[in-house]
């Protein structure tokens, strides 16, 4: 790292610890606090019997396990009770789930760790210190968020030692009362044994282990696995197959009312007048509800009617008289947003994530060579437009506050946030929130949002404490989604005769989701640089000797929010097409010139062979692109088989090989890369919002396509073996896709496309 970089993060951790004074220093030493043990015991019921934080056991051997991550498709709560499940030697359908309670035990610390802006090549004592501060204040603040890719990395430890806990704690209360030592003790599929044919359930054991202290706690050694590692069905499988699974938008507590609501359809714009009258004479309107007030300055103001049913109320709707005041902004327009990007990558040379060699130096040597020249200066300009979610399930939320208590039945990623904001805008105490967690119909950081629990319970403090569900129509979320940022980025590199590459310079713009998300969500001031608008850019793994990394933050009126693999997703796009444009320039192999970049780097060329060799050579009158890119700690290359007919890109295989450490559940990982590839080929070939007179133009499936299941490709899924940690795996899947078809549409046609959605000229 160079000496300017290390100064100016040494400034910026050591002035906020210098600030707090001591005490900060202090408390910094301690060690974090425990995750093993929750505030209060876990909720029992009839014969059940909590152990720890974690885990609770009944009489009949049942173990039910406090699941703090949202399932939403990820398979996320089967590879969670797999930890459990291998650690306290049990089969997986002893296992069952509950939703975890509200507490800081469940709080995600890997996922605050993850966004420091450090390059992953830095091992020094800033990043150390930085870390460790970081891993200790997210526990403390125990925020309970399903995003990042983290839900395995972080209850890697915790999950495991809470089943050995457990397990040790059922062992010693069996050697105790059979007078031996623990340690002659085994326990298999439930049961605790010893060599004199004794042996006990769990469930016999469980009222006595809670009185028992664990003794020795043993994880077991990767050698010893028998579920981690190997593929087990997913246990979310039959609940959603045969339609007991219930979703947000599947909540019914007695004499429910519904909700439709209408948002102002000028980004920024307010409510100017609505006349309620006309549709409360209609049969079946209770209320017309406006909630402008209780948004505030980060919401979106807006109007709802509530019915004895949703139809009833979304017809109401549309017949309401509303006025609203356009503001300042109805000239916004997509145009506007990137001709704001250019110019401030002209003007501002924004915030130097990494830099390594003098990168400037080399490039203003070289800025007048041409290409009858020995050395070869390049430079290009990629874009990225805004990207909506479009999940599934719509927005929803269902809300009853009565006697002074608030029940909450919601689809979220982040369960304690949603309950701490719903108990502000009911005015009550977050213990007095009832969170009834549901299963999630997509999420992909959208449900990271809580705008729609704060509009459900602005509507149901009107309703006379009825339960109320708003559910969104497709076309207000698609107008008013927390969109990926647009981006801009430039590049320059220089390469000698040779074609090896001498110097590399790379400045991106975007708005900051971080600074939008902290006033939004926490009415924090956002300030400062924001590692997911250039990460996949600054942390690349290839090693160039002259690199400068830097990104520009340009504020923007349009909201932006977490998409998934945030901002990897277009930055990967950005990077992996301009080396391919260098290995063309150098006229190289694509995969040799990442080779050559990659020598080094034994993991990463691991993966990019790995991917080769499956892919084989693509079929007569097909091309393949390759693209890779690190994210979330794991590395991913994929490999795409593309045609071009009648103008339009045809993608018909895809190899993905990926390390992401030791694998929990294969099949799970799988599936991920899968999904990861249809969503991240959806955004390539068709994702685009754009915005005219201070509107989202497009308003449903029919202007904002989804791939469709006759176009989606072969997808062949290769899993490097590994004994590390595990890694993320539901977003690094995404990014590699959209450079590896780009850079195969080059090899058919000679175009580079530099734009996203990709599109044949």
């Amino acid at each position: 790292m160079s000496d300017i970089k290390k100064t100016g993060r040494r400034r910026f951790i050591l002035g906020a610890a210098g600030a707090a004074g001591a005490l900060l220093v202090g408390w910094g030493l301690m060690p974090p606090r425990q995750r093993l043990n929750a505030a209060h015991s876990l909720p029992v019921v009839n014969d059940e019997v909590a152990l720890n934080g974690w885990i609770k056991i009944a009489k009949d051997g049942s173990v039910t396990v406090a699941m703090h991550r949202s399932e939403m498709g990820q398979g996320i709560h089967t590879a969670l009770q797999m930890l459990v499940a291998e650690e306290l030697d049990v089969a997986m359908a002893q296992v069952k789930t509950m939703p975890a309670p509200i507490d800081k035990i469940y709080g995600n610390l890997s996922m605050l760790a993850d966004g420091l802006p450090f390059h992953p090549d830095d091992h020094g004592l800033i990043k150390q210190f930085a870390q460790w501060m970081t891993l200790k204040t997210a526990r403390e603040l125990g925020l309970q968020v399903t995003g990042g890719s983290s839900s395995v990395k972080d209850a890697w430890l915790p999950l495991r030692e809470a089943g050995a806990a457990a397990r040790a704690m059922l062992i010693a209360a069996a050697a105790k009362e059979w007078n031996v030592p623990a340690d002659q003790c085994t326990t298999a599929n439930g049961v605790v044994k010893h060599a004199s044919g004794k042996q006990k359930t769990y469930g016999e054991l469980a009222g006595s282990a809670a009185e028992t202290k664990p003794g020795q706690i043993h994880l077991k050694a990767p050698a010893e696995f028998k579920l981690i590692g190997h593929p087990e069905p997913r246990t979310d499988a039959k609940v959603k197959v045969d339609g007991s699974a219930q979703f947000g938008i599947d909540a019914h507590p007695a004499g429910m009312l519904f909700a439709a609501l209408k948002l102002s359809p000028v980004i920024g714009g307010k409510l100017k007048r609505v006349d309620p009258q006309p549709v409360l004479a209609m049969p079946g309107v209770t209320h017309v509800v406006d909630f402008s007030e209780a948004v505030g300055e980060a919401g979106v103001a807006g109007v709802a009617v509530v019915a004895k049913n949703y139809w009833t109320a979304k017809t109401a709707l549309a017949a309401l008289p509303v006025e609203w005041d356009a503001g300042a902004h109805a000239r916004l327009s997509t145009e506007s947003v990137f001709k704001d990007l250019a110019e401030k990558l002209d003007s501002e040379s924004g915030f130097t994530y990494y830099k390594q060699g003098d990168p400037e130096a080399m490039l203003a040597q070289f800025k007048d060579a041409t290409a009858g020249t020995s050395v070869k200066t390049i430079k290009a300009e990629y874009r990225a437009p805004f990207l909506a979610h479009a999940t599934m399930e719509p927005m929803n939320c269902t809300a009853q506050l009565k006697d002074g208590k608030l029940d909450l039945w919601v689809s979220t990623q982040v369960p304690s946030i949603a309950v701490a904001v719903a108990a502000k805008v009911a005015g009550i105490a977050a213990e007095q929130v009832q969170l009834h967690m549901c299963f999630l119909g997509g999420g992909f950081g959208r449900r990271l949002e809580v705008d729609m629990v704060v509009q459900a319970v602005a509507i149901a403090k009107q309703t006379q404490g009825l339960p109320v569900k708003l559910i969104w129509s497709r076309e207000e979320d698609m107008a008013h989604d927390m969109y990926r940022p647009a981006a801009l980025a430039r590049f320059t590199a220089a390469l000698d005769a040779k074609g090896k590459l001498l110097a590399y310079e790379n400045k991106s713009a975007s708005a900051s989701i971080m600074h939008q998300v902290l006033k939004r969500t926490f009415g924090l001031p956002g300030a400062g640089p924001d590692k997911t608008t250039a990460e996949g850019e600054f942390d690349m793994p290839y090693q160039i000797a002259h690199q400068k990394i830097a990104h520009v933050i340009v504020p923007t009126l349009v909201p932006v929010g977490f998409w998934r693999s945030v901002g990897h997703s277009h930055n990967a796009f950005f990077k992996e097409s301009f080396i391919d444009e260098l290995a063309h320039a150098a006229g190289a192999d694509p995969v040799d010139f990442r080779r050559d970049l990659l020598a080094n780097r034994k993991r990463h060329l691991t993966v990019l062979d790995a991917a080769m060799n499956k892919a084989g050579k693509p079929a007569a009158g097909r091309a393949h692109g390759v693209a890779l890119h690190q994210s979330f700690g794991s590395v991913v290359a994929e490999v795409a088989e593309v045609s071009v007919q009648d103008g339009q890109i045809r993608v018909h295989r895809v190899v993905c090989a990926v390390d992401c450490g030791i694998a929990v559940n294969p099949n799970i990982i799988a599936q991920q890369m899968e999904s990861a590839v249809i969503f991240g080929l959806s955004a390539a070939l068709y994702g685009e919002v754009t915005i005219k007179d201070g509107k989202v133009v497009q308003s449903n499936f029919h202007d904002y396509p989804v791939l469709r299941i006759n176009e989606a490709p072969q997808i062949e899924v290769v899993i490097i073996p590994s004994a590390e940690p595990p890694e993320g795996i539901g977003e690094p899947g995404v990014p590699p896709i959209a450079p590896a078809v780009a850079n195969a549409v080059f090899k058919l046609t000679g175009q580079r496309l530099r734009s996203l959605p990709l599109k044949l000229a």
